[in-house]
């Protein structure tokens, strides 16, 4: 889909042998030429996925241990308000899948008094070595017709990878009224190992999609996109990520090939060949997608965490990717 095979050729095997300390358990390729591999450590198992295209050296990405990419992920913690953080057991799940990745991209809360992404912010800090963020947005769902389903988004991030430039900001979506909860939009600046600024930014977009609505607000995104560009003329790395309820019943792969966010200026990370959720079921619902390579930090790594199975944690699973230091 997109640009993914032009972006992404070469990735070696050793690669993710590098960047995933773990046990190796399986090895599948399937038709499309991306490598499956299962790996699981003491608590957890990881999918993680990379292409199978050897065949280019000039093409091959720099092989990368953990230490030197900053890993992004998105999360629909499913319902996350006071009745989820009022269950240890589950919060120390989340804490744990959080703490996995270096910025973390959180959609469904909902809490009417929105002091739970700050108490799970504090619960973040009390089990990290390191110091964490958050940007929140406001409720979102603000014309009069999506009041029903109000959700905030959080950006949740390590202050010793990422620096937030700003308070972020919801897609302003009075004119089209294209989505029942506008997408969220952060900016940050990656660190390098000494918390000192790269000057390398990227903005993320964060959205959740309104089931029945589902490819419309997909095919509304690339306005969203233009839209800010429009409005920051000096930012160009893009990141749309979240759940898109792309797959399934919902949007058929065929609908997604032909929606304006698989134009060529799009980098599809997540295929759809894959399971994003904690259920029987087998959907890709949730996606990242990029504009580009990220002026050339994409490495190629991209995976879904499943190494929880309690519904009562969140029906979805994070998905991820790794960006160069």
């Amino acid at each position: 889909m997109g640009d993914y095979n032009g972006y992404l050729q070469g990735l070696s095997l050793a690669a993710i042998l590098v960047l995933a300390p773990i046990a190796l358990q399986s090895l599948l390729t399937d038709d499309n030429d991306v490598v499956y591999i299962f790996v699981a450590g003491e608590d957890e198992t990881t999918t993680v996925y990379i292409e199978n295209n050897t065949t280019n050296d000039d093409a091959r990405a720099t092989e990368l241990n953990r230490s030197e990419v900053a890993r992004i992920a998105t999360f629909n913690i499913k319902v996350f308000g006071e009745t989820k953080m009022g269950k240890p057991a589950v919060v120390d799940v989340l804490v744990d899948t959080v703490l996995k990745y270096d910025l973390v991209a959180v959609q469904e809360i909902k809490d009417m008094d929105q002091t739970v992404p700050y108490d799970f912010l504090d619960a973040l800090n009390n089990n990290s070595s390191s110091t964490w963020d958050m940007v929140l947005s406001p409720r979102s769902g603000l014309q009069d017709d999506d009041q029903s389903s109000q959700e905030q988004y959080a950006f949740y991030y390590n202050t010793s990878v990422f620096r937030s430039m700003g308070n972020g900001t919801l897609h302003n979506d009075s004119i089209d009224d294209s989505f029942q909860r506008e997408p969220f939009i952060a900016q940050f600046e990656l660190l390098d190992s000494n918390g000192t600024g790269t000057g390398f930014d990227l903005s993320l977009i964060t959205i959740h999609t309104k089931p029945g609505a589902a490819l419309s607000e997909i095919n509304a995104l690339p306005q969203v996109v233009d839209t800010y560009l429009e409005n920051n003329p000096n930012e160009s790395e893009i990141v749309i990520l979240g759940d898109f309820n792309a797959a399934c019943s919902y949007v058929s792969s065929n609908e997604l090939s032909n929606s304006p966010l698989a134009h060529s200026n799009y980098t599809w990370l997540i295929e759809n060949n894959v399971d994003t959720t904690v259920s029987d079921s087998y959907c890709a619902y949730d996606r990242i997608v990029t504009n580009g390579d990220l002026d050339g930090r994409l490495v190629g790594t991209w995976g879904v965490d499943t190494s929880f199975s309690d519904s009562d944690v969140s029906d979805h699973y994070p998905v991820w990717f790794d960006i160069k230091k």
